[in-house]
Order: C-alpha cells, then sequence, then structure tokens
C-alpha cells in the first residue's frame, strides 16, 4: 500500500481538558476489540495510542474515516464529537507526528520521556496481535532509533521534569511538613512507581503506603523502597486516613468519589489518571485540594527554559531519520520491478542468450540497478539500462 495511505487520527491536550479526553482513553479490553474489528474490515497495520494526555490512532487506511470510525466505536463518546476536537494528518505529515511524539516534543511538558514506554507498549500489543505489518515496523523502529539518539545527543529531556515530577513539586510547593503527612498512593503502574520514587528521592519522605489491585506489584514496590502496603479491599479506609492521596490508576470510572469526602480531614488529592479517577466534583469542597494531570503541566522551571533550547537539535536529528525511513521507502516501492529485473536476466541465461551467463554477473547487475534507484529512481529507464548492461557485460 502506497504510504500515502499512513494516517494519525488523535486527540490530545492543546484543544482538550482531562475530562474530554476520558471520554477517548483505551483501556486493553477495548483496544483488543478494535483490533479485532481492524482485522474484519481489511486494515492490517494500525495501533492505538492512549495516554493522558492523547488517544491517537495511527494505520494504513483508505482514508483517515476508517480508523475515526473504529476508535469511536470502542468509546463513550460519538464520532462526531471526536472529529469536532481532532487533528488527522496523512503521509509524511503523519510520520513527522510520530516522530515528534516519541521524541517528547509534542508532550504537555515538553520531553517528557514517559511517552517512549507508553509507545513500545502500544506498538508491543498490536503487533501481537498482528496487527503491525512491513511499513509501521520498520516506521516505529526508525523512530525509537530517532527517540533515543535525541535523548543521548540533546537535553531535551534533562532535568527533572515529568508528570509524576510536577507532582513532587507541587507538593513541595505547598505542603511544608511533607514527612509528617500520611500519603497514600493507588496505583503502582509506571507513573506509581515514578511517582513513589520521586517522594522518596526528592522530598525525603517514607511515610507512605502504596495499594494496587493487583497486591503482590504494591508489596514488590514497597519492599524495593521500604515503605508499607495494603490489600485493594482497605482502599476506602485508607484514603480517610491520609493527607495527601496520589491516584494513578487506570479504572474507567472514579475510585474516589465525593461522598467519600464529603466529611473528611483536608486532604490534597493529585489525581493522574485519565480519565479522572477522583470524581472531579471533589474540587468544590472546601477541606478539599485537587488537581490533575492538566494543572500540573502548567508548572514551569528553568529546566523547561533549558529544554526549548534544545528543540533546534531534536529536530534536526528527526529530520535525518525521517529521510533515512523515506529512502528505505523509496526502496521498498522498487522491490517488485528489481525482482522483475531480476527474474528477465535468469530467463535470459537459461535461454542461453548473448551475455554474461554466470549468477555472480546477474547479482553485480541487480546490485548496480539498485544503488542507481536509491540515488535517482527511473523505472523505465532503469529497467532498460539493467538489461543492457547485462547484454554488454558492462557491469565490474
Amino acid at each position: 500500500m502506497d504510504f500515502n495511505h499512513f494516517f494519525i487520527a488523535g486527540i490530545n491536550y492543546k484543544k482538550t481538558d482531562a475530562s474530554s479526553r476520558g471520554q477517548f482513553a483505551i483501556q486493553p479490553d477495548q483496544y483488543t476489540s478494535l483490533l479485532q474489528k481492524a482485522a474484519l474490515q481489511g486494515i492490517q497495520e494500525v495501533f492505538v495510542l492512549s495516554t493522558c494526555n492523547r488517544t491517537e490512532i495511527y494505520g494504513m487506511a483508505q482514508h483517515a474515516g476508517e480508523l475515526v470510525q473504529l476508535l469511536c466505536n470502542e468509546t463513550t463518546a460519538t464520532m462526531e464529537s471526536f472529529e469536532e476536537l481532532c487533528y488527522i494528518k496523512q503521509g509524511k505529515a503523519a510520520a513527522e507526528h510520530l516522530f515528534a511524539v516519541a521524541a517528547g516534543l509534542d508532550s504537555q511538558i515538553l520531553g517528557d520521556y514517559e511517552i517512549v514506554g507508553q509507545l513500545k507498549q502500544a506498538a508491543k500489543f498490536s503487533k501481537d496481535q498482528g496487527c503491525i505489518g512491513t511499513y509501521l515496523d520498520r516506521l516505529l523502529n526508525i523512530v525509537l532509533q530517532s527517540s533515543k539518539a535525541i535523548r543521548t545527543n540533546t537535553a531535551l529531556s534533562g532535568g527533572t521534569v515529568s508528570v509524576s515530577f510536577a507532582a513532587i513539586q507541587f507538593l513541595k510547593d505547598h505542603v511544608a511538613d511533607i514527612s509528617e503527612k500520611e500519603i497514600l498512593v493507588l496505583g503502582t503502574g509506571k507513573i506509581g512507581r515514578n511517582t513513589c520514587k520521586n517522594l522518596v528521592d526528592y522530598l525525603g519522605t517514607t511515610n507512605i503506603t502504596l495499594i494496587n489491585r493487583t497486591e503482590a506489584r504494591a508489596e514488590e514496590l514497597a519492599k524495593e523502597l521500604k515503605l508499607r502496603h495494603a490489600s485493594y479491599s482497605y482502599m476506602d479506609a485508607a484514603v480517610a486516613k491520609a493527607d495527601i492521596v496520589i491516584v494513578a490508576t487506570n479504572a474507567e470510572q472514579p475510585v474516589i468519589t465525593t461522598a467519600q469526602l464529603q466529611h473528611s480531614n483536608p486532604k490534597i488529592l493529585i489525581d493522574l489518571s485519565i480519565p479522572n479517577n477522583v470524581a472531579p466534583s471533589a474540587k468544590s469542597l472546601a477541606h478539599i485540594t485537587l488537581v490533575n494531570v492538566d494543572d500540573l503541566s502548567k508548572i514551569n522551571d528553568a529546566t523547561l527554559q533549558k529544554r526549548l533550547a534544545e528543540v533546534p537539535k531534536a529536530k534536526a536529528i528527526i529530520a535525518e531519520h525521517m529521510e533515512e525511513f523515506r529512502e528505505w521507502y523509496n526502496m521498498r516501492k522498487n522491490v517488485p520491478l528489481i525482482k522483475a529485473v531480476k527474474q528477465k536476466l535468469m530467463d535470459m541465461q537459461q535461454n542461453g542468450e548473448p551475455g554474461l551467463v554466470e549468477d555472480e554477473a546477474i547479482q553485480k547487475v541487480i546490485n548496480n540497478m539498485a544503488l542507481k534507484m536509491r540515488k535517482q529512481p527511473n523505472p523505465g529507464c532503469d529497467y532498460i539500462g539493467a538489461i543492457t548492461d547485462y547484454i554488454t557485460g558492462r557491469v565490474n
């Protein structure tokens, strides 16, 4: 399929708030269903990136509407509402967008590197279901190489700025006696894990209880960081006891409701989940301070200014890797012609026509043809030139 049929359709933090993005978030069971439906519709290459800041569907399709329909069929919102908020990119522009996302250039906090792990996980999930083919596999490999080069050769992700670290910065700015506060962390996935480590490393507190739906994961992290853990059934009691609650769960509905907090002690709640896992209405309670990923993204410091200075370097690295993919793609388009020429030469050899007859000579002609096409492809002339080279023996 022509790469002009590569599309990305998505929404992100630039035009939507956390609540709106939550309507389009894709959970694992929805992802499985989407990929199964894609296969039935003949869409062989597709994957979905769903994070706290974005939901995007990438794929090879006849038109972008096919991908939008697949995505919206699995969400609680309508296709019409998605189209009002979304951006759609095609071909080269779609590829450039993916490079920018993987580099952290399109992150809500510039240079946030957590997106790379989320991208790898999304691609692996799709590949395991047989929905990543030749084109997307190659593109993703080069995108990740580019992202790694940017991280190695620039300071775009330097310093300590990310959503999980922004939560720590918020607490540092708003809580004077953090070591005396009872902290509860709900969810010990990647973001919850990073937040826990930052609490210990940067705020110097271990007065922390970890709760995860799969208790073994919370227990493992608690042992590593010398913290407490509790079973998921204890969550309500732990929320009631805590002074600070950090929520990094992956539930489709709020796990903490306004009713739970109505008569509680004063609390700070930090919701790192999309969709919201703390009821947004809790913000109306006078004794509750509630912040979410959108609030945290506004935290700015000198690190972000340094990162801005690295953007041109990152874009230059992306341009190099984009050119690498373009060269690969152009050669990929030439494969049928090269195969046809090779078959023609083999037929000539078999028929005993004048010219070089060694298999090695045929391969030299093909290699020379591929080299010419890499520099400046001209299919008709290249075909005739290869046959002429073979007959006259001009390839050394």
